[in-house]
């Protein structure tokens, strides 16, 4: 079993800053890559940044230069830190991590999702 617990979610104004961290659990050989999507009411859900184990990072437009996303391997861990925030910005995000398990299985597997609210 592989289980994704995600954190950091919450409240703040316009310019303001939040950290999210997403940790993989379970019977874990490897994770290939974990990344951070996001959906706002009426809109698709879209990626809003992801990294590979080895190091490589993918943003969508919209946040670069404000989000930076790391992983923790050791940790299987994955953190987006979210700085000026926008209005825009709000939405519920979701962790989702493609890993490997013991048996050589491979899955993708998603978080429950977290509310970020960017409001005065």
């Amino acid at each position: 079993q592989v289980q994704l617990m995600e954190s950091g979610g919450g409240l703040v104004q316009p310019g303001g800053s939040l950290r999210l961290s997403c940790a993989a659990s379970g019977s874990i050989f490897r994770v290939n890559a974990m990344g951070w999507y996001r959906q706002a009411p009426g809109k698709e859900r879209g990626l809003v940044a992801s990294v590979t184990s080895g190091g490589s990072t993918d943003y969508a437009d919209s946040v670069k230069g404000r989000f930076t996303i790391s992983m923790d391997n050791a940790k299987n861990t994955v953190y987006l830190q979210m700085d000026s925030l926008k209005p825009e910005d709000t939405a519920v995000y979701s962790c989702n991590a493609d890993v490997l398990t013991t048996t050589r299985v491979r899955y993708i597997r998603w978080g429950q999702g977290t509310q970020v609210t960017v409001s005065s």
